[in-house]
């Protein structure tokens, strides 16, 4: 319901009813200013983009925080995260209505956390979490429309990967103390995660049959994709390297300290750090994931196409796999030439046949 009314002043006020039942009024100097305004509040109720007024002045950071409370049925980890993220973003935008926030803003926002020097990949998922948060705002009905979207983008930080040699996995290996060896052998042979290596059991592995079935992650929290937990298949002498700490210690985790009880990723990563100094080669930046890639060349090395080192690698997709690692496929080019010269070399002779 709508009406404008001249009011004794001589202005005009015209005011309408939402969906609630609340009254809204604003007074005009021209009849004809109030009607437009009227006329937009209208479209923007038939559009489904109406947005009561008061409702619009919430600010980015109490948004947030009403958006994180929803947010904190995730596991530990992912909200971890995003209370990082959010302590960021909020830094630019906490003070600012949501409804101010525009486009231009967002992307020569993106472009600032560039020069000072973040990551790329860091940049993108701001940007991704920024633009979570405002989809979630206009779903709630707090915005018409978000200022986030592809164009205020940046590029996605693309990190190609660094590949170690055998002899520097098997020197890394030398390096750890043995009770953490197995970690290394899971991450180059089988393809696991830190979080997946020291979290994994003496149950989730098939000795006999030569399976590893990863179920949980650390600490001891479920596995986040149902492609995780895809069975990686390995050989009997790998079998009986993971089995060491088992037959010392009788430990319920293949990966374990020095009193046979399972480590936290922490722990073994400041391990790690201090193997990779030994060894000659290593950049500094090299990180535990990284065996993953030594995994993944391996399997690229002996032919094995996308579709079976994605299933080897647990992706939930083979773009994934194909962005990561594309580049270590051997080049087609000359068989692709030589496919074609194969059939048009069929035609010519056969012409040359009949001519003759």
């Amino acid at each position: 319901m709508a009406s404008i009314q001249k009011r004794p002043d001589g202005r005009w006020r015209a005011r309408y009813r939402d969906d609630a039942g609340k009254e809204h009024a604003k007074h005009f100097s021209r009849k004809v200013d109030g009607q437009r305004w009227l006329d937009e509040v209208t479209a923007s109720v038939v559009a489904g983009t109406y947005v009561d007024p008061k409702t619009a002045l919430i600010t980015f950071q109490e948004w947030s925080a009403t958006w994180l409370r929803g947010y904190e049925n995730n596991r530990p980890s992912t909200v971890r995260q995003a209370r990082t993220h959010l302590k960021r973003i909020n830094a630019d935008f906490g003070s600012r209505p949501l409804k101010s926030v525009r486009p231009s803003e967002v992307k020569a926002w993106t472009a600032r956390l560039s020069d000072e020097g973040l990551a790329g990949s860091t940049v993108y998922a701001l940007h991704s979490r920024l633009g979570q948060l405002f989809a979630d705002a206009v779903h709630d009905g707090l915005l018409p429309k978000s200022p986030v979207s592809r164009r205020t983008a940046p590029k996605a930080g693309q990190q190609r990967a660094y590949v170690a040699t055998t002899d520097q996995v098997w020197a890394l290996y030398d390096a750890m103390p043995p009770g953490l060896r197995p970690a290394i052998l899971l991450a180059a042979f089988a393809g696991l995660r830190i979080g997946e290596a020291v979290a994994l059991r003496v149950s989730d592995v098939d000795f006999m049959r030569g399976i590893i079935t990863p179920a949980i992650q650390y600490p001891g929290v479920e596995l986040k994709t149902e492609q995780s937990k895809n069975p990686i298949p390995i050989p009997q002498n790998l079998c009986l390297e993971l089995s060491v700490n088992h037959a010392q210690w009788g430990s319920e985790t293949l990966v374990t300290n020095e009193w046979g009880r399972p480590i936290s990723p922490h722990r073994l990563e400041h391990y790690f750090r201090e193997a990779r100094k030994s060894v000659k080669g290593l950049p500094e930046g090299f990180r535990f994931h990284d065996l993953r890639h030594y995994f993944a060349s391996l399997l690229i090395a002996q032919g094995l196409d996308v579709k079976v080192v994605q299933k080897s690698l647990r992706h939930s997709s083979a773009k994934t796999t194909l962005d990561t690692y594309g580049h270590m496929w051997p080049d087609k080019e000359e068989t692709a030439r030589a496919a074609v010269a194969s059939v048009l070399a069929d035609r010519i002779n056969s012409r040359s046949e009949k001519q003759a």
